[in-house]
């Protein structure tokens, strides 16, 4: 639907990440779910030679400097391969805009052209065990020493623990400060980051993801990312493409068109089972919600390239996105295993593969639920600074009960 607004250069685009993930070797999908491929350097590589990785970047650094309505274009189409590959190629996108936005021109020199050429890989060292969803309570530490600051804890569920040349680490240097104690650093891995473990996942396999482990690990001052004890800035931009979720629409719609053909060939009871409402309903609903979640990335893909508006809004509609663009998947591929039924249910197709795919979506990078506190808090945020605007609807009631303001009782009292 939205490429009816594509330009010529924009088709051109989606043609070249369309012939990239027609070379992707059938192979390295299955031994990477089979967890024989412990990161999938060549996926990295090829699309660094490509030029694919890394649009938004500026053409001095190697990038294409592109806008966000094309890596939805790219995200879309990479997606289709299954989440490993959707997070593996949207992880560059975040890095680099961190590096674009916070670094120094020393920084930005040596990390984000070797980013976006695929000859290095970089991860994102966010969670911790203790922390979760409380991501200003890490708890690992870095203190100044001199000309280098002085790392000590852990971080898990890093992608790319194993394949990444180095980190993006955020560390408290003010404990007792929280959020405005954080800060980000730039950490290689030959500096003393301990990889101890590569988590056994129930889908999205083969990326790397392990715990880190550092250990009085030497950061040099330099590489500290933006300003100390404002790494919540870093943060909060990097949420941005960490939850711009166009990848979700593409597998969306490549485990749909399985199960759409599924259903045209498929017989019982003498006759296709395209022509049961119990299936054919379930193609309709999938394929208005991935309509519906596709035009509204698009929108938000805009709303970013314009400016539009403040940074808490478009916080609100990023995590609008990521929440309907999960939820949606989840519901897309359940209703594609029950319409294959008993044959979904093996590794016949590979929707069995995508739902243990499809239930990570609605947990990292901000659960479904952290998603909503965001939501409701920024348009609060919103509806109470802005005060009514045009007509009153609150006023809309026969005139003696619209005077009789006692009966609006906000708070009981005592009588």
């Amino acid at each position: 639907m939205f490429e009816l607004f594509l330009t010529e250069a924009q088709k051109k685009l989606q043609q070249e990440v369309r012939d990239f993930v027609k070379s992707v070797p059938r192979q390295l999908i299955i031994d990477m779910d089979a967890e024989k491929v412990e990161f999938p350097y060549e996926f990295v590589r090829e699309a660094g030679r490509r030029n694919l990785l890394g649009l938004r970047v500026p053409n001095q650094h190697g990038g294409r400097g592109l806008k966000w309505v094309d890596e939805m274009i790219a995200l879309m189409e990479i997606g289709k391969l299954g989440l490993p590959f959707n997070c593996l190629y949207d992880l560059t996108a975040i890095v680099t805009d961190a590096l674009n936005i916070f670094g120094t021109e020393a920084q930005k020199d040596k990390y984000i052209r070797p980013l976006v050429e695929g000859r290095q890989w970089a991860g994102e060292a966010l969670t911790e065990p203790r922390g979760g969803s409380d991501f200003f309570g890490a708890t690992t530490r870095a203190r100044k020493e001199g000309r280098y600051y002085i790392l000590n804890g852990q971080k898990r569920f890093t992608v790319g623990a194993e394949g990444a040349d180095f980190f993006l680490v955020y560390a408290t240097t003010k404990p007792e400060a929280r959020s405005r104690g954080l800060s980000c650093f730039i950490v290689e891995k030959d500096m003393g980051v301990e990889v101890k473990h590569i988590y056994g996942l129930m889908g999205s396999r083969g990326t790397g993801t392990g715990r880190l482990l550092f250990r009085n690990v030497q950061v040099p001052e330099e590489n500290l990312l933006g300003e100390e004890n404002k790494g919540s800035q870093v943060f909060y931009r990097m949420m941005v493409p960490e939850r711009f979720q166009c990848g979700y629409i593409g597998r969306a719609r490549s485990i749909l068109e399985i199960a759409a053909r599924y259903a045209n060939k498929r017989k019982a009871f003498g006759q296709t089972i395209r022509n049961f409402e119990a299936v054919s309903f379930k193609i309709a609903d999938s394929i208005t919600k991935i309509d519906a979640v596709t035009a509204y990335a698009y929108t938000v893909a805009r709303i970013l390239d314009e400016g539009v508006t403040g940074t808490g809004y478009q916080r609100r509609l990023i995590s609008q996105l990521k929440k309907l663009s999960s939820e949606m998947l989840w519901e897309v591929v359940n209703n594609a295993m029950q319409i294959l039924g008993g044959i979904g249910y093996t590794n016949v197709f590979p929707v069995e593969r995508a739902l243990r795919e499809a239930r990570l979506p609605l947990i990292w990078t901000g659960t479904s639920e952290i998603q909503n506190l965001v939501i409701q808090h920024e348009y609060y945020k919103e509806l109470l600074d802005n005060g009514v605007e045009g007509r009153n609807f609150e006023g809309d009631v026969p005139l003696a009960e619209a005077e009789l303001e006692e009966e609006k009782v906000y708070e009981s009292e005592l009588i």
